[in-house]
């Protein structure tokens, strides 16, 4: 196997990113130079259509999780949103408890804001999750006190896939008065998303997970709920965020969610019927193979392993040499610190549920986008035996394992 220059790509890496949709491309140009006025400028010619047509756009994503417009923020990045959330609902909230629970498969963006928190009040906790990597209830309901405010649950998890239970969570905390914030990066725009209905108080969203740009997302923050805003200035988002509107990537943002809300359906049947292809094809030509996540409880398009006896960097190099993009942990994993023997991160997330911490590290995702095709589908499928097979050839614990029967 030698990599190819020229080699046609199949990339299966959209919970890293998305590419931009072309009708989203082509909604955002005006508003780079023809229409480039200040939204604040509202006085003014150049500042009135910016204006209205981040009204518009903010209604466009309200549209897309079922809230009203004026329940939308815009921010820069998923991770912003996230601490607008978490820190905002706490300082927001403080005179009524000083305890916080994440579960344990959040988004460092959510789990790196404790060290934070401590520092300034809080108590901090975390929540389990089963094997399956769901929430487990009654860990929550044995963590939960009278000064708990706060309880941050994703919605869904983009290194195994698990779609998580927010509503029955929502309904425990409820009755309890209990704030639940939810990071919906990975499901809003790519399935069905009511906040409403999963009585969330905030929610954050990112349009790049859905063929939107980059550098803009939203939090959804539920009318009367009190949320500190973190960036002084001017009295841009309503007062939660100062700083001139990104224009030409919230137009963005509300054109991927329009496309999103009219293809999600056609969309979410295509993705399906590929990753179970791929999924059954991986399963018949490769053994020693663990999947992660929820079987059925989990997004469309997503399928993640681990393989017995392959080091995952490994497989990621080598399927990325046969044209391949997929991911190995999270996105935003590859830049923490090593902090194993192996001079690799070990993933929280697969470590939460249960995967050995030499595993760890070893664990691919491949997570399939609309424009995917059977025919990717298959080059993958043709090319993953020989890899594994080549990299267990190299490796002394397969080699002990084919002698003895015994793993370690």
């Amino acid at each position: 196997m030698c990599y190819i220059s020229n080699m046609k790509r199949t990339y299966f890496d959209h919970a890293s990113t998305t590419p931009v949709d072309r009708t989203v491309l082509d909604a955002m140009e005006p508003y780079f130079i023809e229409h480039f006025g200040n939204p604040s400028s509202i006085l003014l010619e150049e500042g009135g259509i910016p204006h209205q047509v981040v009204d518009e756009s903010r209604e466009k994503v309200a549209l897309l999780i079922g809230a009203e417009k004026d329940e939308i923020v815009f921010t820069s990045s998923a991770t912003e949103s996230n601490n607008l959330a978490i820190k905002g609902l706490a300082l927001g909230n403080k005179n009524r408890g000083k305890r916080i629970l994440f579960s344990d498969v959040e988004h460092y963006s959510v789990i790196n804001q404790t060290d934070f928190l401590r520092g300034i009040g809080f108590e901090i906790d975390f929540i389990r999750v089963d094997n399956d990597g769901l929430l487990d209830m009654d860990d929550l309901k044995r963590k939960v006190t009278e000064n708990t405010i706060l309880v941050s649950l994703m919605h869904a998890n983009l290194e195994i896939g698990t779609i998580q239970p927010v509503q029955e969570v929502a309904s425990f905390l409820k009755e309890r008065n209990i704030l639940l914030h939810s990071d919906g990066a990975a499901t809003c725009g790519i399935i069905p998303v009511s906040v409403k209905d999963l009585n969330v108080d905030t929610m954050t969203i990112s349009p790049h997970q859905f063929y939107g740009p980059k550098g803009i997302a939203a939090l959804y923050i539920k009318k009367g709920v009190r949320v500190a805003s973190l960036i002084q200035g001017g009295y841009q988002e309503m007062g939660y965020r100062a700083g001139t509107e990104n224009v030409p990537a919230i137009v963005g943002f509300g054109e991927a969610a329009r496309v999103a809300m009219e293809e999600m359906e056609k969309r979410a049947q295509h993705l399906t019927s590929l990753s179970k292809l791929l999924r059954e094809g991986i399963t018949s030509s490769i053994d020693y193979i663990h999947f992660t996540g929820h079987p059925t409880q989990r997004l469309p398009g997503h399928v993640s392993f681990w393989i017995e006896f392959v080091e995952g960097e490994s497989l990621l190099m080598w399927l990325n040499l046969n044209g391949v993009a997929s991911s190995s942990g999270s996105a935003c994993s590859s830049n923490v610190l090593a902090v194993d023997e192996t001079g690799l991160k070990a993933s929280h997330v697969l470590t939460a549920i249960g995967v050995p911490p030499e595993i760890c590290h070893g664990s691919i995702t491949f997570s399939l986008g609309k424009d995917n095709t059977m025919e990717e589908v298959e080059h993958v499928l043709s090319v993953m035996p020989g890899i594994v097979k080549r990299l267990r050839d190299m490796s002394p614990l397969y080699e002990a394992f084919k002698k003895t029967g015994k793993r370690g």
